[in-house]
């Protein structure tokens, strides 16, 4: 078997053009996760970066696209035609994709993004940050994946990837390909230095 490794990236800055941000469709027990998801959809909007994520308007999902609207900014969304119904769509957004399957949505949102930012949700939410981290791990892309730890809600994932690399089921070195942080200012710094680690490209966007 061929496998390909990626040379070492040695630039200074990432630049990111458009950022995918998986989060949740519920708004949560505190005002402060709808509060920073708008104000996160804000400074990407200030920064000229697009916004690719779920389409719905409901909870953070929502929040974040009118924030970005908010400034004048470009507020991308990828739908399942099934979830139209379910998640009630954006109507204001700068353009609504829609797509036949859960994968193919988030598939196209990777290859929309120059960058990936996870905020709060559920299991949904999880899936969706893992499978970019593993499809990261497996060498299929190098984009950076930040992890938006508002009001401390990750916290118990940070301990528990420490476990995992404890226990020799993820190597340090990888451990690193997840960047979190409290401020989204100081996350968007990390994402823009981040240098990926070289791995093998064992798979491809068709393979998985």
């Amino acid at each position: 078997m061929n496998i390909d490794v990626y040379p070492i990236i040695f630039a200074a800055t990432m630049i990111m053009k458009s950022i995918c941000v998986f989060c949740g469709s519920g708004s949560g027990n505190d005002s402060r996760y709808m509060d920073a998801a708008y104000q996160l959809g804000q400074l990407l909007a200030e920064k000229n970066i697009k916004l690719i994520y779920g389409g719905a308007k409901l909870g953070l999902m929502g929040a974040v696209a009118d924030g970005v609207l908010s400034e004048g900014g470009t507020a991308i969304g990828v739908i399942p035609h099934f979830l139209c119904t379910k998640e009630v769509a954006h109507g204001g957004l700068s353009e609504l994709m829609l797509v036949d399957t859960m994968h193919e949505r988030k598939l196209k949102m990777h290859e929309l993004s120059d960058g990936i930012i996870t905020m709060p949700g559920g299991w949904g939410t999880m899936e969706e940050m893992f499978e970019m981290l593993t499809w990261g791990q497996l060498g299929m892309h190098q984009k950076p994946i930040g992890l938006y730890n508002i009001n401390g809600y990750y916290d118990g994932l940070r301990t528990f990837h420490q476990t995992m690399v404890n226990e020799g089921f993820l190597k340090r070195e990888l451990i690193d390909m997840l960047m979190m942080n409290e401020d989204a200012d100081g996350l968007l710094a990390q994402m823009e230095r981040y240098t990926p680690p070289v791995v093998p490209r064992w798979i491809t966007e068709e393979t998985t």
